[in-house]
């Protein structure tokens, strides 16, 4: 009989726990980084984009960094089980398109609860394909981190032939 439990040893815990840490200050400065681009870019092209600007920096913009990390962190960790040491490229897409739709949708669920024209719709959808590049960015991160050796893979599933 095959013990599953026997691969959660406290040095796979300190592995999951640096590919959180990286995946969550990666999906930080790429929110930043996207955020940036939207003010000096976005919204000054295109009328229908003009509310993602930020016009100060408030307690909203902190709280959206700080979800920002933790939303990376839960995704590296989680991103780091799902591939194991498989060499499966559906498992590293559908972890970057499962997270960053999730995250997606829950920016346009709360947008469309203030917003009521169509045009308003633009700039969520906007934020939504956002979530699924950043997430996309941080995926790439942690495979340079695993590529690199500064995080080990988790082992490959039992089930493996």
């Amino acid at each position: 009989m095959v013990n599953y439990l026997s691969n959660f040893t406290f040095a796979e815990r300190i592995e999951s726990l640096k590919a959180g840490t990286l995946a969550g200050i990666s999906l930080f400065l790429t929110f930043g980084a996207i955020a940036l681009g939207n003010n000096l870019i976005l919204a000054h092209s295109w009328e229908p984009l003009a509310n993602l600007e930020i016009t100060n920096l408030d307690w909203d913009i902190l709280l959206q960094g700080a979800i920002a990390f933790v939303s990376g962190f839960l995704f590296g960790v989680t991103y780091r089980y799902i591939i194991r040491q498989d060499k499966n490229p559906h498992l590293k897409s559908g972890a970057v398109v499962a997270f960053g739709t999730v995250r997606g949708l829950g920016q346009i669920d709360g947008g469309l609860n203030s917003e009521a024209t169509f045009f308003a719709l633009w700039p969520l959808m906007v934020l939504g394909i956002e979530s699924v590049v950043a997430f996309a960015v941080v995926g790439l991160v942690l495979d340079l981190g695993i590529n690199q050796k500064w995080i080990n893979p988790f082992p490959a599933s039992p089930h493996q032939d």
